[in-house]
């Protein structure tokens, strides 16, 4: 007799602005799935309010660490049943989390969705949000770095990706009943 065949977990990756806590809050909520979001598991792991503040107090490298834990104990195999989980846009680039990423995803356990937005879509999009939470990475403002921070990640978020969504060209609601 085989084992009861678990669906993935759907997981979010993409740049910041490009909607993975919101669209993955959607999908959750129609598919009456559990969703979580490792902008909330990461700072909390380093007893922090949120990325900036655990940035500023322990250090990009320290943050990166807490973004891998979250991540592995988020794919643990005792976390297996269907949700949707929508990675902080830095995680594909913690030490070891694209071979965990790449993994899971080779033995069927996640299905990864790159919501692809465009620079001058994601500055728009961050233009006026606030900011406090969301830390510079490059030293620059956040907005001026956008094109930075793409143009590091892309061609990572594109090879871990089992899909790309334009999530730029349209709003969140029907990003997210594309993904269902």
């Amino acid at each position: 007799m085989h084992a009861p065949v678990t669906p993935p977990t759907l997981v979010l990756i993409g740049l910041r602005g490009s909607g993975k806590s919101t669209i993955g809050r959607i999908v959750a909520d129609a598919a009456g799935l559990p969703f979580a979001d490792l902008d909330d598991r990461t700072p909390a792991l380093l007893d922090a309010r949120d990325a900036a503040d655990a940035i500023n107090t322990h250090g990009l490298r320290a943050f990166r660490d807490a973004e891998f834990t979250a991540l592995g104990s988020e794919l643990e195999p005792s976390c297996s049943f269907q949700r949707v989980l929508a990675l902080g846009g830095g995680t594909p680039t913690a030490p070891g989390a694209a071979d965990l990423l790449m993994k899971e995803r080779d033995d069927g356990r996640i299905l990864i969705v790159y919501l692809h937005a465009s620079p001058s879509v994601l500055r728009d999009r961050l233009r006026g949000t606030e900011t406090a939470s969301r830390p510079s990475l490059t030293g620059a403002d956040m907005l001026d770095e956008i094109e930075t921070v793409y143009l590091q990640r892309d061609a990572l978020y594109r090879t871990l990706a089992d899909h790309t969504l334009e999530a730029g060209e349209q709003d969140e609601k029907r990003t997210a009943q594309r993904i269902l």
